[in-house]
């Protein structure tokens, strides 16, 4: 009959069961802990990704919006002016200008 008998633990001794299964539950968080920190790391790094994405966006946006300066465009009356002065300007005088032309100078 005595083989039948629960041997029952002291106190200490279910207190020390107790410690070690709460040493287990702390390890496990600071486990749980680790893989949060891992995870809000990559989040936060997909979102400044995704800020740069829009900042590029932005620019582009901006630069669609803001008309490009042109040139002013120049009338025929004023390309004949300039190579006239360009012709004057390389050497030609008003009669070399207008025999070049075909032309006759009028008086």
């Amino acid at each position: 009959m005595s083989e039948g008998k629960r041997i029952r633990r002291t106190p200490e001794q279910i207190v020390a069961d107790l410690d070690v299964q709460i040493e287990k539950l702390k390890d496990s968080i600071l486990e749980l802990e680790n893989k949060k920190a891992a995870a809000v790391t990559e989040f936060d790094n997909k979102i400044a990704a995704v800020k740069e994405k829009i900042a590029k966006l932005e620019a582009k946006k901006k630069d669609v919006l803001t008309p490009k300066k042109r040139k002013p465009r120049k009338s025929k009356a004023d390309q004949i002016k300039l190579l006239v002065r360009q012709a004057q300007k390389s050497g030609m005088k008003l009669d070399e200008i207008a025999d070049k032309l075909g032309m006759a100078l009028p008086e």
